[in-house]
Order: structure tokens, then sequence, then C-alpha cells
């Protein structure tokens, strides 16, 4: 038996997709994957009682409940993204169980076991993470150029989805810098802090590990380029059952690539509610209603074009 442990930190405001999120991840656990479910919020969020039912449905899970105490009271906040987004890099403190832990975002969507990820070797890396292909991306090589003064070549990698090196991290004593850069106005938060911190010291995972929008878009849009970058094996990997990560527009919020998987997902699980499912498509029929024939038609070829399910 294989113990994986893994984190999660949110609030009120994302409950749902945790709770869908979270049982896709034990939906898809291997025979020998045991998860060791870890939950960091602040004292104003309470966790909903099916997600900490969810070991009575499962057999190959513990859940345990952390709080974070005004740590990030004053952190920048931009978009919607709260400080919750901070409390990753407070795993090595928060959860001394464990050398290494991963970490994953809750607008997730697990469609395979994690415990090959978890059993990779990133050695004294503070990250293991997915680069979001900045080499291919001209607007990324500028931002990380220009704005964070960093050297794109060494990678500018996802947060969402992390191998978390606790151990290298505590030695290291990194966590008061991410406390300190937490003010900051960074634009993308908590993943600038990140890269900006350990420039040089995060492991590059494949994109199975973290298939955002950008990703998936460029497999469909660039796919020779990404086979360069990966091999075809990885890309067909990545499509089939890579952790589907909705960097974007979020599938209970709107239309978005494969936001189909989500909602297949979230039918089958034990958060299903047939009014929200009733009002969010009601909704979505609406909308397309009222645009002209012509918008209908650019709207359903963008999302297939750049994410559909093929």
């Amino acid at each position: 038996m294989t113990t994986v442990p893994i984190l999660f930190a949110f609030d009120n405001k994302l409950v749902q997709p945790a709770g869908v999120c979270l049982s896709s991840l034990l939906e898809n656990a291997g025979p020998d994957t045991f998860y060791d479910i870890f939950i960091l919020h602040d004292g104003d969020t309470v966790i909903d009682g099916r997600i900490l039912s969810l070991p009575e449905h499962y057999g190959n899970c513990r859940i345990t409940e952390r709080r974070v105490e005004n740590e990030f009271s004053g952190a920048y906040e931009i978009r919607g993204i709260t400080s919750p987004a901070y409390y990753r890099f407070l795993a090595p403190e928060l959860i001394p169980e464990y050398d290494k832990i991963l970490y994953s975002d809750v607008d997730v969507i697990f469609r395979e076991d994690l415990s090959p990820y978890y059993l990779t070797d990133i050695g004294d890396n503070y990250f293991g993470a997915v680069d979001n292909c900045s080499s291919l991306r001209p607007d990324v090589r500028k931002y990380v150029s220009e704005e964070l003064h960093l050297d794109y070549r060494k990678g500018f990698y996802y947060s969402g989805n992390l191998v978390i090196n606790s151990r290298k991290i505590l030695e290291d004593g990194l966590i008061e810098s991410f406390r300190a850069m937490s003010t900051k106005k960074y634009f993308q938060m908590d993943m600038d802090i990140m890269n900006i911190v350990c420039n040089g010291r995060i492991y590059p995972l494949p994109p199975s590990f973290c298939m955002t929008t950008f990703i998936y878009e460029l497999i469909m849009g660039r796919r020779e380029d990404m086979v360069r970058l990966y091999g075809e094996e990885e890309v067909v990997h990545t499509l089939k059952s890579g952790i589907v990560h909705y960097n974007g527009e979020k599938p209970w919020n709107g239309v978005c690539p494969n936001m189909d998987i989500w909602w297949d997902f979230y039918r089958k699980s034990i958060f299903f509610d047939e009014q929200f499912a009733r009002d969010f498509w009601y909704g979505q029929s609406y909308r397309m209603e009222k645009l002209s024939l012509w918008k209908r038609i650019k709207l359903v070829g963008r999302y297939f074009r750049k994410g559909g399910r093929k």
C-alpha cells in the first residue's frame, strides 16, 4: 500500500467544486493507493459534511482539517482569488508528518492515480511542477523577462498542482520569504511568488500532472510543437488521462474547454444537485438564444477549436 499525502486549501466559495474534485481523486485511486487528505482553511470556512463523509464512501482515504489563523490577512488578492491561494506555502509547517506532499487546487478533475507523481524523485528541488510552455508563448516570455525579471529558459511553472519538498523548504527557510512576498502585487499571485523564490529549483513534471486550459489549447493547436517538447506518448497520455485544471473559465459557471469532463464527474458524485444543474443549463440555453446565429456559430467553433472534446 502506498500512502499519498495530498493538500487542498479553499474557502466557502469553492466547497462544491472541492467536493467534485475530491470525488474524482478517490474514484480514480489505484487499488494499492491510500490518500491522506489534508484541508487547510480559515476559521470562517465550514467544510461541507458531505466532503468529510467521503471516507465512508471510499475506504482508501482519510481527511484531516487544519485551520490557518490570520497567516495572510494582508495578502494581495486579485481576480476573485483569495488568500487561501497562499496556504500551499505553509504545508511544511502545518503538515509536519511528511517530508513531501502533493498539493492541488480544487478547480481540477483527476482521471488517474497520483502515486507515480508522488514517488517521482525531485531531488533537492523545492517543488515539482509543470512548465507553462513559455518557449511557445511570446506573451509569457515577455511577462517573465520584463515584469518578473527572470530567465524564462529556466521555466515558468504552474502552481496549481505541485509536489512539495517540505523537508528542503524548511531546511532553507523559504517560508518567511513566501509570507513576506504575499503582500506584493503580483498578477499571478502565488504562481509568481513560487517562481521568483524558487527560480532554477523547480523540477519539471510532465503536462499530464497539470493539463491547464492553455496547455490543452497548445496540444490541440500546436501539437507538433508539444510532441517535440514532450514526445507523442506523453501528449496522448495528457489528453487521455491527465489532470484537468480549469485555470480559466470554470465549468460550473460557464462554457469552457473540457467542461463535459467536470459535469460527468459532478453528475456521478454525492454533490450532485438537480436544481443547480437545471438552472445552469437553462441559463446557458437562454444565453445562446439571445445571441445571433453567427455569434452562436463562433462560440461553438471556438469551443471545439480550442478545447472541445473530440
